[in-house]
């Protein structure tokens, strides 16, 4: 084993890489077997490994708990380490604080990655070059440069990707929208509309002692160098009132160093929706302009956050994404969070409480072929609904070998436009996209933000087979 450990580790270290094609990485149908016939036997459980122990892994492998044995924990914050092995695995679980300890594991096929957004291409793509199939939570990167090496590692590896873009799963509502969009109960579309909501704003956050458990550096780790902060309000007894504000764990996503506010955290979520039903509808070309405005909390100078001290994603926005064929996309913060699609024979809204339109009244009277669902779904087994959905989807496609519903290549796709919706904010100034060679059209100030440089000590550890 240990022999194992360091031929792999040694090729996880051949070099480090930078881009696409330069030296280092920028930051920035299937089996007939069900997956109960598949998970019968206690034998059958999948050892599966953890990095990052916040909320968001804690839930998911709570859903999957019926298939997953959880072994492996990483995090950068040992108080959470400790509390999640005791939550998941009864404190059972190796810990870490360095994940690459958990993909030099040959017993741990499965990897969870349940990272801030900054961390997420990083691991990702090791954990490929590592032979490992990953379910990675949304949205996969910072940059567009970012998704481009991820489809190409994901091509040469060949491993199994699952994104954490679970509505896909969510068979009553989003998949069935997709199954109305695909068997031509909307006619054409003309316009589809993601309300996703504005990120919050912050008091000013005092810069105040890293917390003992918390690894601050490691936490930051491809992002830049800053100082932790940290405010948490109190009543007038001296009791904790409300959410605490940071720059660190949940509020990550506040704060453009590490995410792109809600263009990424909802926007990944109900963009994705968008982008499928298009494609359900048979819209096979990208985007060619993105364009609208958008309001920050603090100053912006050449697309940078002046202070540094407050949460400075936008919150406010409205969006209009152009495609060749007249179709139009809008992303908005001002009206009911979901997503409305709109064709020339009706229109349907769906979030994840309802689904509404005389498309879906309709369905009384002309239900949907009883394969309509299933075939939007690829195909694949359909025994669980929403999150549990998402996963048993991975672990039959991991086990299968075949593409799962929320792949990396069309999750790229629709988080392009997420991306160019920050960039438009953050230089207020419409942008024009080649979408087949994904640049942006004579604006080189804008294309610089495509890419974002790792700090040193952070880059990603690839083989020379991904440099070209």
């Amino acid at each position: 084993m240990q022999q194992q450990n360091d031929n792999r580790r040694g090729f996880l270290k051949k070099t480090v890489v930078a881009g696409t094609a330069a030296a280092t990485v920028p930051y920035y149908f299937s089996s007939p077997k069900t997956l109960a016939s598949e998970t019968r036997s206690k034998n059958d459980r999948i050892p599966i490994g953890l990095i990052g122990a916040g909320g968001m892994g804690i839930g998911n492998m709570r859903s999957a708990k019926q298939w997953l044995d959880v072994v492996a924990i990483a995090d950068v914050d040992k108080g959470r380490l400790e509390s999640t092995n005791k939550s998941l695995s009864g404190g059972k679980a190796d810990t870490y604080t360095d994940y690459q300890k958990i993909l030099e594991r040959d017993d741990i096929k499965l990897i969870h990655i349940a990272t801030p957004d900054h961390w997420h291409t990083k691991p990702l793509i090791e954990a490929m070059l590592a032979g490992k199939d990953v379910y990675c939570e949304k949205p996969l990167t910072l940059t567009i440069d970012e998704g481009k090496l991820i489809r190409k590692v994901q091509k040469e590896t060949g491993r199994i990707v699952q994104v954490g873009t679970q509505q896909r799963s969510q068979f009553r509502l989003f998949t069935k929208a997709i199954a109305l969009v695909a068997e031509g109960r909307l006619g054409k579309i003309t316009k589809v509309s993601v309300a996703i909501g504005g990120a919050p704003q912050s008091p000013e956050i005092p810069v105040v002692d890293v917390p003992e458990n918390l690894d601050w550096d490691r936490w930051l780790g491809p992002a830049p160098a800053v100082d932790y902060r940290f405010h948490q309000a109190k009543d007038e007894d001296g009791k904790n009132k409300g959410r605490a504000i940071t720059n660190c764990h949940f509020q990550f996503r506040w704060w453009y160093e590490y995410s792109g506010g809600k263009l990424t955290d909802w926007g990944a979520h109900h963009v994705d929706i968008a982008n499928w039903a298009l494609k359900a509808n048979g819209q096979t070309e990208g985007p060619i302009s993105i364009g609208g405005s958008a309001e920050h909390p603090v100053e912006f100078k050449d697309g940078f956050p002046v202070q540094k001290n407050q949460y400075n994603t936008a919150t406010k926005f409205k969006f209009s994404v152009k495609y060749p064929n007249g179709t139009e996309m809008v992303i908005r913060n001002d009206t009911s969070n979901g997503v409305l699609i709109e064709g020339d024979k009706g229109r349907i809204f769906v979030n994840r409480g309802k689904l509404t339109g005389k498309p879906v009244e309709d369905l009384k009277t002309n239900p949907l072929p009883k394969d309509a669902i299933k075939k939007v779904y690829k195909g694949l087994p359909m025994e669980h609904d929403g999150r549990r959905a998402h996963w048993a989807n991975f672990i039959h496609c991991h086990r299968e070998q075949v593409e799962p519903i929320s792949d990396v290549h069309s999750h790229m796709q629709m988080l392009n436009i997420c991306h160019l919706a920050g960039i438009s904010a953050r230089l207020g100034r419409d942008l024009k996209w080649d979408d087949e060679n994904e640049q942006i059209v004579g604006d080189d100030q804008a294309n610089s933000f495509l890419k974002r440089d790792y700090r040193k000590g952070y880059e990603i550890q690839m083989p020379e087979l991904a440099k070209s």
